[in-house]
C-alpha cells in the first residue's frame, strides 16, 4: 500500500490532468476517426466528431462533472513528452451504496499494449479506493472487446454478470459482461 505522500495523480510514466482546451480536442478527434478505438470505447453507434464537437462535448461533461458530483474524468498524459494518450473515468457514482463505473481507453494504435492502460488503472483504482472511498467498481465489456476483458481480468476485476445478447453490432448479437472489483480485493 502507498503511503500519503505518494503522488496522487502520477506514475512512472504518465499523469492524470484535467482537459486542456487548446490541444485536446483535435487529439480527441483523430481518435474518433478510428472504428477499433470508438467501438471498443461504446456500444453506441460510432461518429468521427471535429474538434469543436469535442469542445462542446467538454463543456457539456464540465458542467456534468460540477452539478451532478457523481463523475471523475482524467486524461491520460505522457510525462515525458506530454503527449495525450487517452482517457479515465470514474463515473455513475451511488454515493450511499460507495459504488461506481470505471471506464479507461489508450487512443493511439501506437500507444496500446505499451503498459500505459495498466499504470492509469493503478492510478484511477488508488484514487477511487483511497482517495474518494468507494467500495466497489464495475466496467462493462462488450464481448467482442476481448483486448478489455483480459485487461480488466488482469487488474483483479472478475466477471459477475453476463447480459446476454444485449448488444447489437455489425449485424450480429453481442454479450455484454460486468465485471466488478471490490476495495477489499484490491487492497490484497
Amino acid at each position: 500500500m502507498e503511503n500519503i505522500s505518494s503522488p496522487l495523480f502520477e506514475s512512472s510514466r504518465i499523469r492524470f490532468r484535467a482537459i486542456d482546451y487548446e490541444n485536446d480536442p483535435q487529439v480527441e478527434s483523430r481518435w474518433s476517426h478510428d472504428p477499433t478505438f470508438m467501438r471498443m470505447m461504446s456500444s453506441e453507434p460510432m461518429r468521427p466528431l471535429s474538434a469543436s464537437q469535442y469542445k462542446k462535448k467538454y463543456e457539456t461533461l464540465e458542467k456534468q462533472t460540477h452539478e451532478d458530483q457523481n463523475l471523475y474524468h482524467f486524461r491520460i498524459q505522457h510525462l515525458e513528452s506530454g503527449q495525450l494518450l487517452g482517457v479515465a473515468e470514474i463515473r455513475g457514482i451511488s454515493w450511499p451504496n460507495s459504488c461506481a463505473f470505471v471506464r479507461i481507453g489508450i487512443g493511439s494504435a501506437g500507444d496500446r499494449h505499451q503498459g500505459y492502460g495498466t499504470e492509469a488503472m493503478r492510478l484511477l483504482l488508488r484514487y477511487a479506493f483511497s482517495e474518494i472511498n468507494l467500495y466497489r467498481l464495475t466496467a462493462i465489456v462488450p464481448a467482442y472487446n476481448l483486448p478489455a476483458l483480459a485487461f480488466f481480468s488482469k487488474t483483479g476485476f472478475v466477471e459477475e454478470v453476463c447480459r446476454r445478447e444485449a448488444l447489437a453490432r455489425d449485424g450480429q448479437r453481442w454479450d455484454e459482461y460486468r465485471l466488478g472489483l471490490l476495495a477489499s480485493e484490491w487492497k490484497q
